[in-house]
């Protein structure tokens, strides 16, 4: 009969076990493909002491159980050896048909991992506390705005889910809330008061230079129309006899400067949208005054676009959002009183506010504002003040 190996504590080695010269115990196994593997740690069993100057790490017995569980469940070994980077441009590589502005978020994502150490690193190594202590240096370290590692996160996690689905890894480090890990410090975009709301328009119609974006801004304000759904609407879109602005599309432009027609941003979106006697009448000022060029541009069968630019094309979100720095920043260097940051956003979120502020049933804001939950539209109430509060009582009580 052979004599039992032992190690250098007499004790008895199993199957696949080793000790080598220098202490370190090895263990060697066959992976689901039938290659050979080995496992190493200083420690045999889990009660043994960390020898004096080396890294505290699982002790091979530990470690043989996770490798039987992985081989039982059919695990991939070594994470299939894809680091944090190859799992997340796979990921990124299933994607198709996605939206530009996706794609964009995609190779942002993809650009700031191939910086970090940790994209380099195998996707079976990747801890919860590793995912955590990530995102954290992101914030801290390299002082990316939340809104930036939301994005970041938001392609990461799913990746590694790819990985738990196809056998990879068993759990996805990536599973947890973020605000519990990183400080939320973004700027929420409030809405301006309608004081504040008369006062920039005012500003916007008396400005020999500015005056000419009135009826746009105007209509923003007053119809809480996404601004790649106003830049995508055409002459064919507002249909003056029934009062209302059909909205089924938006216009964006690539970075390649490339103008493409999408679909609204929810199913949701689809929708008709009514107009107040001020608004269309804004409407048929912007068509009165619109150029005519000699040869219409026809971006994915739509044409007709309302508001040009000098060279005789659509305007897009980034005209706006620089017309309305402009304005702002020209009104804050006339007046003591600041007006605060005024974006497309923050018109839309204002329109919003003062439908709730004054009674729209949730259900029809909903749809008017294109949001596909409610919660969405619920959120806007929660902005409404204790005046707000005040004088509906008194209004519910008085009926």
């Amino acid at each position: 009969m052979s004599e039992k190996r032992r190690d250098n504590k007499n004790r008895i080695l199993h199957g696949g076990e080793t000790q080598r010269a220098d202490g370190r115990y090895q263990f060697k196994y066959l992976d689901n493909s039938g290659n050979e593997r080995y496992v190493y740690s200083w420690r045999l069993d889990r009660n043994d002491p960390t020898p004096k100057g080396k890294k505290r790490d699982l002790s091979l017995r530990e470690k043989e159980k996770q490798i039987e569980l992985d081989l039982f469940d059919n695990i991939v070994s070594n994470g299939g050896n894809f680091t944090v980077l190859e799992l997340v441009e796979k990921y990124v590589s299933l994607k198709t048909g996605v939206r530009h502005n996706t794609e964009a978020n995609y190779r942002f994502v993809i650009n700031i991992i191939k910086k970090e150490s940790f994209g380099k690193k195998r996707i079976d190594k990747v801890k919860l506390s590793d995912a955590k202590a990530w995102l954290i240096k992101l914030q801290k370290v390299d002082g990316r705005g939340y809104s930036s590692i939301h994005s970041i996160r938001g392609v990461v996690r799913p990746a590694f889910q790819m990985a738990v689905d196809d056998d990879l890894i068993r759990k996805n480090p990536f599973a947890f809330e973020l605000a519990t890990v990183v400080v939320n410090d973004s700027v929420t975009r409030e809405a301006i008061t309608r004081k504040q709301e008369r006062e920039y328009l005012k500003f916007v119609k008396e400005d020999a230079h500015f005056c000419k974006y009135y009826e746009a801004i105007y209509i923003l304000f007053n119809t809480g129309l996404r601004i790649s759904e106003f830049c995508g609407l055409t002459m064919k879109d507002i249909d003056f006899k029934n009062m209302k602005i059909k909205v089924d599309h938006q216009l964006q432009r690539t970075r390649k400067m490339e103008y493409v027609i999408e679909d609204t941003k929810t199913e949701s979106g689809v929708r008709y949208v009514p107009m107040t006697k001020e608004v269309s009448e804004c409407f048929r000022t912007i068509i009165q005054n619109r150029p005519k060029p000699d040869i219409e541009l026809m971006i994915d069968g739509y044409t007709g676009f309302l508001c040009l630019d000098k060279n005789d094309k659509p305007m897009v979100a980034l005209h706006w959002e620089k017309y309305m720095q402009h304005i702002r920043e020209k009104y804050n260097s006339i007046y003591r009183v600041q007006m605060p940051k005024i974006t497309p956003h923050v018109c839309r979120h204002t329109f919003c506010s003062k439908m709730a502020k004054s009674g729209m049933n949730p259900k029809t804001l909903q749809y008017i504002m294109g949001h596909s939950d409610i919660s969405v539209t619920l959120n806007t109430y929660t902005h409404i003040s204790f005046e707000d509060a005040q004088s509906e009582m008194k209004r519910v009580v008085s009926a």
